[in-house]
Order: C-alpha cells, then structure tokens, then sequence
C-alpha cells in the first residue's frame, strides 16, 4: 500500500511543517500545491522533501482535485496545512493491512479553538474520510466545504482516531472565517440556481439550538458558546437577503 500524502496550502508556513512531518510518517511521496504563498511556505515543503506544485486557488473543491492529479500512487491521504495526524493515527495506518482498491478511511477530527480542544457540538467527531484509492473517489461536494465522493460500493471503513486540526489561533479568525465562508456559499447557492431567501432567523436559531444544547456544545464552555454563535451566523449570512 503506498500512498501518496496530497496537501493544498497558502501562506501557511506556521503549520505546514507540522502537518508533512506527520504525512512523512506514512506516505511514500508527499505533493503539495500551493496557491502563490508569499511567505516561506514553499521553502518549508521543499526542505521536507515534498514535491511543490503551483496554481492560482480555483475553488477548495478544484484546488484540491488539481493536487490528487500529480499523485504517483494510487492511495491518496489528503489533509490540509493546518492539520496533522495524531500519534495513534499514524500507526492505526502502519496496520492496514493489503485492502481493496474498493475501501475508503475515515478519521475523526479534532478541532483546536484558540488552544483548547474542542469534543463536542458541531465540531467533533467531525468524521472525515481522508484515505482512499484514486481510482475510486474524488473531491466533491459545494465551495467552500468539500468531501471525498467516493463510488458507490467503495466501504467506507471508520478508524476511530484523530486528525489534529490546528483551524483558529485568535477569535478573530473564526469570526473572520464565517464571514468568509458565508460569502462564498451564498455564491454557490446563486450560481447554481438554487437560492431562496428561507426565513434566516429561524434557521440560524435552529442552528444555534442545535449545536450548543442538543450536541453539547455547552460542555466545551465558553468556547462552545462562542462556536455556536459563530456556527449560528454563518448560516444567517449565508440565506439573509442583502443589498
């Protein structure tokens, strides 16, 4: 089984080491495709030994379809720049054993909030599959949240350990990435023909309840609180009729 670690990054060079040295662990070449990192992102990759490509960012769904094409392998393990395999992670992978081309893996993801792990409300287990035979799945889904879509028959296999994902240093990135995504999503859906202006206050509401009290969102704290309202008014921003 080799497999080929496939990472996608901009300006990242807080995080990016992290995240290839876990790749190192068990990927037999690592390609990196970089959307013109200013900083020293790229000289970071090179000196780990990944291979760097470049393309301006197309979208997260066609950035990353564009990365899995210059793959050697045939399995691909796809994570993003901030994000790193945990220990057990990394030797649950060493153990898979010869499996069929037909077989996708899924990890649970631990999300990092301003420091604090993050177990619970919308955020975790956050389960993605990361690990899969090219042949047999591809990056889908609608900007800016994509997923693996695999083929219908490919298992879908869960391993119940973590990637580590390192998403918002400061408050104000998260505030800032909700606008940012609300934004493009509110594009998608326009685009696509499919928009509706469907009572936004209730469906934020819905949102909040949901992820703060019936997932437990309120056991993260005041973390918890704050991701909520965040996850709460993305989803305002994303139906709310603006000029």
């Amino acid at each position: 089984m080799k497999i080929s670690g496939v990472v996608t990054a901009f300006n990242e060079e807080a995080k990016i080491e992290a995240c290839l040295r876990s790749l190192r662990e068990v990927c037999d070449e690592i390609i990196v495709l970089d959307s013109g990192s200013t900083d020293r992102t790229v000289t970071i990759a090179q000196n780990l030994g990944a291979e760097v490509f470049n393309q301006a960012f197309q979208g997260y769904v066609e950035q990353k379809n564009t990365a899995i094409q210059f793959a050697k392998n045939e399995w691909i393990l796809s994570l993003d720049a901030d994000e790193v395999l945990s220990k057990e992670l990394i030797k649950a992978i060493h153990q898979i054993n010869a499996p069929l081309p037909k077989t996708a893996f899924r990890f649970k993801r631990l999300n990092n909030y301003c420091g604090q792990w993050i177990r619970h409300g919308a955020w975790y287990p956050d389960r993605k599959i990361r690990l899969w035979h090219q042949h047999y799945g591809t990056w889908g889904g609608q900007n800016p949240h994509d997923q693996v879509m695999v083929q219908a028959g490919v298992a879908i296999l869960d391993i119940p350990y973590n990637i580590l994902h390192y998403s918002y240093d400061k408050p104000e990135d998260l505030r800032k990435q909700c606008e940012k995504f609300a934004a493009i999503a509110r594009s998608q859906l326009k685009m696509n023909g499919n928009f509706a202006w469907r009572i936004p206050h209730l469906r934020a509401l819905f949102k909040f309840c949901r992820d703060y009290f019936f997932k437990f969102g309120l056991l993260d704290g005041r973390a918890g609180l704050i991701i909520a309202f965040h996850n709460a008014r993305y989803t305002y921003l994303k139906y709310a009729k603006h000029p």
